[in-house]
């Protein structure tokens, strides 16, 4: 079982298919379709369903994937003992603290460490183990309840956020409009349970998929939201927006820092 095979088949899942993984990879395209068809033939299984246009990972290629990943976190180890910081460092992070707080560590960073080559990929909460697991990303940053946890996953608790119900700056008579960060986010069961301790009447809600777009949407009244103080810090104090601390002795989110319990701690991710 060569490396590279490995390699490809990483690739193609990262990539989305053969062909982009060709141009990522710097091959023809025929060569990574020679690559997988003679791990198929090594491992006598498929590894990929060619649905149309589209390929899928069978059941075993999800299974080989994980090992890959591993082999070549390895190989990756073997080659790099004892050097400075250097190579790809791929971070998930919830678009939430890409707000603020994220950008100046990650200039600290870059100017600490300047041969990583440091990218971020947005990552959705409900996905974290899956990218982990298949080396899509290195580290990942994200807002979670406070107990959160997921097998064979390291979550680190970085801390516990301050939580604010933010309103428009001039309060109209009704405001029984919720705003919501996607029905999957952490930040919902946390405001639905404050709203039912404050027993504030919800008319109707309303889904966004960032934040910002929820504090537009609040500072032209058309609701209330919850959400982290450190986003919408200079919004209420420049009051663009009113912002009601909830207290700490309610459910909060906080920020984790997680990786794959069997993930190559490398220079770079230290």
């Amino acid at each position: 079982m060569e490396l590279r095979h490995l390699i490809t088949l990483k690739t193609i899942v990262e990539r989305g298919g053969f062909k982009k993984a060709a141009e990522h990879l710097g091959y023809a395209q025929s060569s990574v379709t020679t690559h997988v068809q003679e791990l198929e033939e090594e491992v006598g299984k498929p590894l990929f369903d060619r649905l149309g246009k589209k390929v899928v990972l069978t059941h075993y290629g999800q299974r080989l994937l994980s090992y890959a990943v591993k082999i070549i976190e390895l190989h990756a180890q073997a080659l790099n003992m004892d050097e400075e910081p250097s190579g790809d460092l791929v971070i998930g992070i919830s678009e939430s603290l890409t707000i603020g707080r994220v950008p100046p560590i990650l200039l600290e960073y870059k100017k600490s460490y300047p041969k990583v080559n440091l990218s971020l990929k947005s990552i959705e909460n409900y996905n974290v183990a899956s990218q982990l697991q298949n080396g899509e990303v290195d580290l990942v940053l994200v807002l979670e309840k406070e107990d959160w946890s997921l097998p064979e996953i390291h979550c680190e608790k970085l801390t516990r956020e301050r939580m604010v119900l933010i309103s428009p700056p001039e309060k109209e008579d009704d405001m029984r409009t919720v705003l919501y960060t996607e029905r999957t986010c952490s930040y919902k069961s946390v405001f639905d349970e404050y709203l039912k301790f404050k027993q504030m009447e919800v008319k109707e809600s309303l889904d966004f998929q960032s934040i910002e777009a929820i504090k537009q949407c609040v500072r032209s009244g058309l609701g209330i939201s919850m959400v982290p103080y450190f986003s919408v810090k200079e919004e209420i104090e420049s009051n663009k927006l009113n912002g009601e601390e909830v207290g700490p002795e309610h459910p909060a989110i906080a920020t984790f820092l997680a990786y794959h319990k069997d993930k190559w701690l490398s220079p770079s991710i230290k």
